[in-house]
């Protein structure tokens, strides 16, 4: 009897083990399906950066080609004005008979060519007497001078522009020090 008894309980504990066996392989498959589906989202989202990144360049790429369009257009427009006083640099040529005709010619040119380009937002920036600016002047002399205060510009030496309130060109000056 010892022997069914014990026969009787390894079944009992083999169906056991087997019904345990079966739970972990379920446990198991529901742990694949989740790790497939992680899988899956893990593989969309990689899809899903790749054409973003695909987009980004082709952004890239389209706003550079608009800007050199753009540069291209803008400097289209400033060059036709410019043709213009050109052309009236021809005219004055030809048509300046004496030295004042030319003088007179040159003089209306000079003076539409400085309204171009103030309208472009090109302006002279201030040197003479004003006090110098590290920022807008650029010191090529100092001398001691009587009538000047220290740090005040004596001469202009070149020119120096601001093209729409940025310094595009430093004055070139001669400051007073005084010692």
């Amino acid at each position: 009897m010892t022997n069914k008894k014990e026969l009787d309980n390894l079944k009992k504990e083999l169906v056991e083990k087997e019904k345990l066996i079966e739970e972990k392989n379920r446990e198991i498959e529901e742990i694949t399906d989740k790790i497939r589906e992680k899988d899956q989202k893990i593989e969309d989202y990689f899809s899903q950066l790749q054409r973003m990144q695909a987009d980004f360049e082709n952004y890239k790429k389209r706003s550079e080609k608009e800007i050199t369009e753009f540069i291209r257009r803008a400097n289209e427009e400033l060059i036709l004005k410019i043709i213009e006083v050109y052309e009236d640099f021809q005219r004055a040529l030809k048509a300046g008979k004496s030295s004042e005709d030319l003088l007179n010619g040159i003089e209306i040119i000079h003076n539409k060519l400085k309204d171009l380009l103030e309208k472009e937002g090109l302006i002279e920036i201030p040197a003479k007497g004003e006090k110098f600016d590290a920022f807008k002047h650029e010191a090529l002399m100092t001398e001691n001078h009587k009538d000047y205060d220290d740090g005040e510009i004596i001469e202009e030496l070149a020119k120096g522009y601001t093209l729409n309130s940025k310094v595009i060109k430093y004055s070139k000056v001669k400051v007073c020090k005084k010692e």
